[in-house]
């Protein structure tokens, strides 16, 4: 398989995972609490602002979903974006680490959380330097 082929499978397998979210954005409240529970959290903090920040967070990974399958769809001509969306992938999985230690979420969560998003990202601009070397050159 050719690098710019494996790309557009890696950006969308990305994008059909991140539109799972708009799934989690109608979960009832109710069922949310229960999985909290049910990973040994506590107690599912209920309120307007925790309501809104689960759902509006699903909405945002599912839009975000949306562009990386739109951007599949003619890899060269959106290069640039590519190259943002790897890039970006790997300082946003940094920073989930980070936020993840901070919130003191469990050891699994921060696990299969930030790193393979940091994972993808340098696969992202790996297989994008690979399809297209003359673009990434300045």
């Amino acid at each position: 398989m050719n690098p710019q082929r494996a790309l557009i499978l890696l950006l969308r397998f990305l994008g059909c995972v991140l539109l799972l979210a708009f799934g989690a954005m109608l979960l009832p409240e109710s069922f949310m609490a229960a999985m909290h529970a049910r990973l040994g959290m506590g107690d599912f903090p209920a309120s307007p602002l925790v309501d809104y920040l689960t759902r509006s967070i699903a909405a945002l990974y599912g839009f975000h979903g949306v562009l990386i399958l739109l951007v599949s769809r003619d890899v060269a001509r959106y290069g640039p974006i590519v190259t943002y969306l790897g890039v970006m992938s790997v300082v946003v999985g940094i920073m989930l680490i980070a936020i993840d230690l901070h919130a003191a979420m469990p050891w699994w969560w921060t696990t299969v959380e930030g790193p393979p998003l940091m994972v993808m990202g340098l696969a992202i601009l790996l297989l994008s330097r690979a399809s297209f070397p003359a673009q990434s050159s300045p």
